[in-house]
């Protein structure tokens, strides 16, 4: 058999876990599995290889790993016996967990190494229940978020929706720390029931008791167990308690255009917005290609500013925002939401105005921009899409800097990337770098360079990314501030799972 190693993992290394499989011990677990949960909810592969590689395609074109198998829980018992079968058959062989499998740009369902079995948890998607008056919703991995905006629809409650996909989990992107309209995800997670290594049902964080009714606290007493389940292969989420905002009685939300040149002014001027307290969510800024790439106005960069609550506050605020802009002469145009509609070919207007007020139901639109596919063929047959995520101070000077280095990276590659500014808050930019690419073998080699070139840029420029890729998980010791601390989550996890049942991830 012969296997193609991953970039950035060495050709030892990658042998050195094939070489330690127990094919015996494998198929002994995948005929129990069988047994528990039937044969119709799991897909062998003949020792890794695909029939359909097709099937097995990713928008990010990353090397596509080898699975020995594919399996389907339905319920919180099957993944429990799941774990219990592979603990105690010692196939040496760890599982993959996925939610939907969305993770575009970052490596969608691939794992980071070979040798892994894929538990895929997507018909695990029942909503167990929501309290409204409360503020929660208790909903397992394959719950998306357009499902579950549409539960909390004519509600007085809303979900913190992100600008991906309504198809996309709601549970797996709060454990990768993704970012909605409103705030970042894991502000979202109260609670989380987790399968350990050992088959052990836990729960952690705050969790409803049907006997009494506490107030939500997700860090509970003592030290907190729930951040130590995001970015983590600790265990197997079957379950979140999800915080559920408040849905406001009125938005508006003021659209900005200005010209590059203008770039480090308007930043500022933006930012002292958001430190003032003008501004409600997630501030964002499109430059000039995100903004083309998704239907807006060309040639300009865009800020969408989001103002809730009360109508006389939007009101108040609204003209106040209006008034400063038009006071700085920094910005071209300046339109409102509730008295002009968005273009109709306008996506990325249309689309974050709406997931704005927790209704992903535009999102679609957008994701057809980008890869030219609905989300059901995103990885089968969209065009190339690949992520660069860090974290940058929210400041003109940063933000300009970092757009200089995509600049480079345009003029090594020939890869014009596309920037989104998520201002999480005063000091803090989520920048979102996204590349697209044509996928043919030589666009796909450029593409993938330019990726390689931005982790070695935005690192070396102190812009370190806090989401990584499947071809860079090898990054993590070159990320994390304290090698110690990074060490002490590995002696975490022999501890908990000295058999190695759960695979490592792009953050182990």
């Amino acid at each position: 058999m012969i296997f193609e190693f991953s970039r950035g993992l060495s050709w030892d290394r990658t042998m050195d876990i094939l070489n330690k499989v127990n094919f015996t011990a494998l198929q002994n677990a995948l005929d129990h599995v069988a047994l528990v949960m039937g044969e119709a909810n799991l897909s062998r592969h003949d020792h890794g290889h695909f029939s359909d590689f097709h099937q097995r395609r990713n928008v990010s074109q990353f090397r596509c790993r080898n699975i020995f198998a594919i399996i389907r829980p339905k319920t919180l018992d099957h993944v429990q016996d799941i774990v219990r079968i592979f603990g105690r058959f010692k196939t040496n062989v760890g599982l993959h967990v996925i939610s939907t499998g969305r993770n575009w740009g970052l490596g969608s369902a691939e794992p980071t190494t070979d040798g892994v079995v894929t538990l895929d948890l997507a018909n695990l998607s029942t909503v167990r229940d929501i309290d409204c008056a409360s503020g929660w919703a208790v909903i397992e991995p394959g719950v998306t978020q357009a499902q579950l905006a549409q539960r909390l629809a004519g509600t007085d409650r809303m979900l913190n929706v992100t600008a991906s996909s309504g198809h996309t989990s709601v549970v797996g992107n709060a454990l990768d720390r993704g970012v909605g309209l409103r705030r970042q995800r894991t502000e979202d997670l109260a609670g989380l029931e987790v399968v350990l290594p050992d088959s052990e049902i836990i729960r952690v964080g705050w969790w409803p008791d049907e006997k009494r009714r506490t107030s939500i606290n997700p860090h509970g007493v003592g030290p907190s167990l729930l951040p130590l389940f995001t970015q983590s292969n600790l265990g197997i989420v079957t379950a979140a308690v999800i915080r559920l905002l408040h849905r406001p009685e009125k938005q508006c939300v003021l659209r900005l255009h200005f010209s590059r040149d203008t770039l480090e002014n308007a930043i500022t001027e933006l930012r002292r917005w958001v430190a003032q307290d003008l501004v409600s969510g997630v501030l964002k800024i499109y430059d000039a290609v995100s903004t083309q790439s998704y239907g807006g106005k060309p040639g300009q960069h865009l800020a969408l500013v989001c103002v809730s609550g009360t109508s006389g506050r939007v009101s108040a605020i609204t003209q106040t925002l209006i008034d400063e802009a038009r006071a700085c002469s920094l910005f071209t145009s300046v339109t409102r939401s509730d008295l002009e509609p968005a273009a109709s070919n306008d996506f990325v207007t249309q689309v974050v105005e709406h997931a704005y007020a927790g209704d992903p139901s535009k999102n679609e639109h957008m994701l057809r921009c980008a890869v030219g596919q609905d989300a059901d063929h995103v990885d089968t047959d969209g065009d190339g899409w690949i992520f660069f995520l860090p974290l940058v101070p929210f400041n003109g000077r940063a933000v300009s800097r970092a757009l200089e280095l995509i600049k480079q990276i345009h003029e090594k590659t020939g890869i014009r990337a596309g920037s989104t500014v998520n201002a999480l808050n005063a000091d803090l930019v989520d920048l979102v770098v996204s590349f697209k690419f044509v996928p043919n073998p030589e666009n796909t080699a450029r593409a993938h360079l330019a990726l390689d070139i931005a982790y070695k840029l935005f690192v070396d420029a102190g812009f370190i990314p806090y989401r990584l890729d499947v071809d860079h998980a090898h990054w993590m010791e070159k990320l994390v501030p304290d090698p110690s601390a990074h060490n002490l989550v590995r002696r975490i996890k022999q501890l908990i799972d000295p058999d190695a049942v759960i695979a490592p991830g792009r953050y182990a």
